[in-house]
């Protein structure tokens, strides 16, 4: 079975578009114009991606309906945005989206980010040790959970690739560089503003004191380690 994608977005051209340019390489889409539809449309629907507008009319906008998906869903979201700002992006990412798509854009470019954003939202085995403990942390490899003394800590799914990134390497600096590869594409490995809005949610979730980390780890100017001494 082909993998499918919401679009929602009130736009007729950008439905078109992406209509158009993913059902040529096989995914089937299916397509909403307003926010409350949308969720909607994701619970009965069950997408393996939506492609979120952020300006929606009549009511809730991409930030809110993203928001409302996450309640209920890990499916990877795109953001799609008229501009690039800098906080409007992370104001994306803090809302639970895994990435960004700028309008216009171009049928490569498209098909590249969805194809990125699925490959790291897909949920493969798991290899090796199902559970590895970190101080009082546990990532459960095999359900794709995290929890801190015992507590669930809900992740978005790239929050979740970040940590497992991190956790199969653990106690060894990841460059910014591998990171983003591993977790984004190549095509990311510049980015390191991705990088640190995604280490700075774990941190908030995970960490006792986010300004004060114990276990997410900065080595200045390389990338970033799970430390945790009792596993060396």
């Amino acid at each position: 079975m082909s993998d499918k994608v919401l679009v929602i977005d009130d736009e007729p051209r950008v439905q078109q578009l992406v209509r158009t340019v993913l059902e040529a390489v096989g995914y089937e889409v299916v397509a909403s114009i307003s926010g409350d539809a949308g969720v909607e449309a994701v619970a009965l629907e069950q997408p393996h991606l939506v492609l979120l507008d952020i300006r929606l009319p009549g009511g809730p906008d991409g930030y809110e309906v993203c928001e409302r998906i996450r309640e209920f869903s890990d499916v990877g979201i795109i953001m799609l945005t008229a501009k690039a700002r800098h906080e409007d992006i992370l104001r994306g990412f803090d809302a639970g989206a895994d990435d960004y798509l700028t309008k216009p854009f171009n049928a490569k470019e498209l098909v590249a980010r969805v194809r990125a954003v699925l490959k790291r939202t897909r949920r493969p085995e798991e290899r090796g040790e199902a559970v590895q403990q970190c101080g009082e942390w546990e990532i459960n490899f095999a359900r794709h959970t995290a929890s801190v003394r015992g507590r669930p800590v809900k992740l978005t799914p790239t929050e979740y690739a970040l940590l497992r990134q991190l956790a199969t390497n653990m106690n060894c600096v990841m460059t910014h560089q591998d990171l983003l590869t591993k977790i984004w594409g190549p095509e990311y490995r510049d980015d390191v503003d991705y990088l640190r809005a995604y280490i700075r949610y774990l941190r908030r979730k995970l960490e006792e004191d986010p300004s004060d980390p114990k276990h997410i780890l900065t080595a200045q100017g390389v990338g970033y380690m799970l430390s945790c001494p009792d596993q060396t």
